[in-house]
């Protein structure tokens, strides 16, 4: 018996999110070699990553821009202040507003991990590079796409 092929795209659609979960928990599982490096909530790497190239923002471009609740996003700014990797400036058009920008530790302990995380990958992958670019291309239209049909609101459902 033949399968249906839009069926078998599904369900290959599904192995490859199952998968991009997996992987993700296999690298946070393993935490950090390098003493130096600082472990970020997932919240606090979605706005590191948001202002890693948006630098300075305001709290409510964050959270638009990241579908964090801005009562959530409070929090994080908070977490990311104590741990020194943000600082909150009087926004420079108005002086009323306060923008958010990442400081020179939150630079560099992102290439710290970047670093850890490449040598992780690298390593269970057995430094295969042949589909290396067709995954990052593939991995960063969904991304993308992904982030452009983002619901406004959170599921209340997290991932199984």
């Amino acid at each position: 018996m033949t399968k249906n092929p839009k069926r078998a795209d599904e369900e290959r659609w599904a192995d490859l999110a199952d998968l991009v979960l997996i992987i993700s928990r296999e690298i946070q599982y393993r935490g950090y070699t390098d003493d130096r490096a600082i472990s970020l909530t997932q919240s606090e790497g979605i706005v590191t990553r948001y202002l890693l190239q948006n630098d300075p923002a305001a709290p409510s471009q964050i959270a638009a821009a990241t579908g964090l609740q801005r009562t959530n996003l409070s929090t994080t700014l908070r977490g990311l202040e104590q741990k020194g990797l943000v600082e909150r400036q009087a926004n420079p058009a108005d002086g009323r507003g306060v923008t958010v920008s990442l400081t020179e530790l939150s630079r560099s302990n992102r290439d710290l991990v970047m670093h850890e995380w490449a040598t992780t990958v690298s390593e269970a992958a057995e430094h295969d590079t042949t589909n290396l670019d067709a995954t990052l291309t593939l991995l960063t239209a969904i991304k993308d796409g992904l982030a452009k049909t983002r619901p406004p609101t959170p599921s209340g459902h997290p991932p199984a």
